[in-house]
């Protein structure tokens, strides 16, 4: 399967011999990193209403909301 690279739209062989996939090389692949990097790449975030939740939390609600979870919750598996 081929697929286009995203950062120059070369066609890019999609399987496990291709070190850079989706990328065609290295350099698009920093490219792109720079990118998310400089934050010219986002992900589109969820509704405003969980957005504005998420802000309006402070740190009395984050440490109640954390003090409820199991006591195993933060032990690595």
């Amino acid at each position: 399967m081929k697929v286009q690279c995203p950062t120059c739209q070369t066609q890019v062989v999609w399987d496990t011999t291709s070190e850079y996939r989706p990328f065609c090389s290295k350099r698009c692949q920093l490219i792109d990193l720079g990118g998310w990097a400089n934050e010219e790449n986002s992900i589109a975030a969820g509704s405003d209403k969980e957005n504005e939740m998420a802000s309006s939390l402070d740190i009395e609600d984050i440490e109640a909301l954390l003090s409820q979870q199991e006591p195993d919750f933060f032990k690595a598996n």
